[in-house]
């Protein structure tokens, strides 16, 4: 039998449906994709992308209570998070828009969401 999603620290039901529609169906599944590709596929499926689930997930398969992330492995975490977040922000754009928007022609205001 395998275990939950939501048997992982930090991690409820809400994040166990986001899991499923992301096609992740455990904790085991969560465990091997790890954090990033996980919260990539959530975010790819729907899920809106925040900064405090996205460390709770991180903190949560580190056996970690969902706060314990403070100073520069916080903004490590941040930096990771945006990251994934511009991926999915990029998606649907024109290669040019995308590189026009790189290096700074198109204001951050008026990129697509």
């Amino acid at each position: 039998m395998t275990d939950p999603v939501s048997s992982i620290r930090n991690l409820g039901p809400a994040v166990e449906d986001a899991c499923k529609r992301a096609g992740i169906h455990s904790a085991e599944d969560l465990r091997e994709l790890g954090a990033e590709e996980a919260y990539r596929r959530l975010i790819q499926t729907g899920t809106r992308p925040h900064f405090i689930g996205f460390y709770a997930l991180v903190m949560g398969l580190q056996g970690r209570p969902w706060n314990d992330c403070q100073g520069k492995e916080k903004d490590a975490l941040r930096a990771v998070f945006d990251r994934l977040k511009a991926e999915e922000k990029e998606k649907g754009r024109s290669e040019i828009e995308a590189a026009l928007n790189e290096i700074g022609v198109i204001p951050r205001n008026q990129t697509k969401a």
